[in-house]
Formats: C-alpha cells, structure tokens, sequence
C-alpha cells in the first residue's frame, strides 16, 4: 500500500490551505496509509481555542481530533518550527511527534508521495 505524507505548511484562516488539506487527509486515509507534517506556519492548523469570529471562517482545527477514527495516527512537526513560534506540543489540539531536521528528511524518505497543501 503506498505511503502518503501530506505536509501542511500555511497558517489556518489565512486561505483555504488549510481545510483542503485536512480533506484531502480524510479522503486519502480511504486509499492509502497517510500521515500529516505540520512545518513552519502550518504549526498554528493545530493550535487549541482558535477563535474565528473576525475572520468569518470555520474553525475546523478539532475535526483533526477524528484523525484516528480514519486511520491517521502519525502525526509530526517541525520541532524547530514549533519553538520559533513560541509553542510547544502541549499548545496543540492533538497529540503529535515533534521531529528534528533529520527526523523530517527520514519521514519524507519513508513516504511514497509527498503532497504539500
């Protein structure tokens, strides 16, 4: 079965990146093994208590909570990206593994198909 790596790397609300991302996810995890890397401003797609009152968008941020209902259990991000932003794994929604650069260049290596949203 191939391996997916879907990499988020755009803040959430900004544009519709994000969402279709997630989508992409969910309907990829019917077909294929999937995981999700979250790299530089893709960080804030899992940031707890988003509030998106003024940007008139949904917050979608907890349907990344179902990830396991779908077969998505290897969350990662850029450990680095993470502590330039000031955030830690505890800031996040979900459970992830916070990877160093090599860590980041073994995940891709390990993935048949990269896709970047």
């Amino acid at each position: 079965m191939k391996r997916l790596l879907f990499v988020q790397s755009r803040a959430p609300h900004g544009s519709v990146n994000g969402q279709e991302g997630l989508d992409a996810l969910l309907a990829g995890s019917a077909f294929a093994t999937c995981s999700l890397l979250l790299l530089e401003d893709g960080v804030f797609q899992l940031l707890k208590a988003q509030d998106t009152s003024d940007s008139g968008t949904k917050n979608y941020s907890v349907s990344y909570g179902a990830l396991p209902d779908y077969g998505v259990e290897d969350l990662y991000c850029s450990a680095d990206h993470l502590v330039s932003r000031g955030l830690t794994t505890d800031d996040l929604v979900v459970p992830v593994t916070a990877l160093d650069r090599a860590g980041i260049s073994q995940l891709m290596a390990d993935h048949d198909v990269i896709l970047s949203f």
